[in-house]
């Protein structure tokens, strides 16, 4: 029975004095951030860099673009086969697009990796 794990609310709190208007500007940030005031205080307190929800929608936009390019990709394969329309259009055309857009889902995928980033790195 001696064995009790030590949580947060048993320990003793932090106090912290602030305005009303830095309160205000807190609560903001950490509601940004998509966090309680609490974990955002411990987080930021801790030495960890916050990122906000909206990197995060930032991301999912990117994914979708990401999607729209890999959709286009299928088109040109498609339009590759016996499409009369595509005939005007060399090899080497529809090669530089195709290399194009695998460049570009290269650098949104790098893009993605620098917004988002594990919480344990300060």
């Amino acid at each position: 029975m001696g064995d009790k794990k030590k949580t947060r609310k048993g320990s003793p709190p932090i106090k912290v004095y602030c305005l009303p208007e830095e309160r205000d500007l807190i609560e903001a940030n950490a509601k940004a951030a998509g966090m309680s005031l609490s974990t955002f205080l411990l987080t930021v307190g801790q030495g960890y860099r916050v990122t906000g929800v909206v990197d995060f929608e930032q991301v999912r936009e990117l994914a979708r673009i990401n999607g729209d390019l890999g959709r286009l990709g299928g088109l040109l394969k498609l339009w590759l086969t016996n499409d009369a329309r595509t005939a005007r259009f060399g090899e080497a055309t529809i090669r530089a697009l195709l290399g194009r857009i695998e460049a570009t889902q290269n650098e949104m995928g790098n893009l993605m990796k620098s917004v988002v980033r594990p919480r344990s790195e300060p």
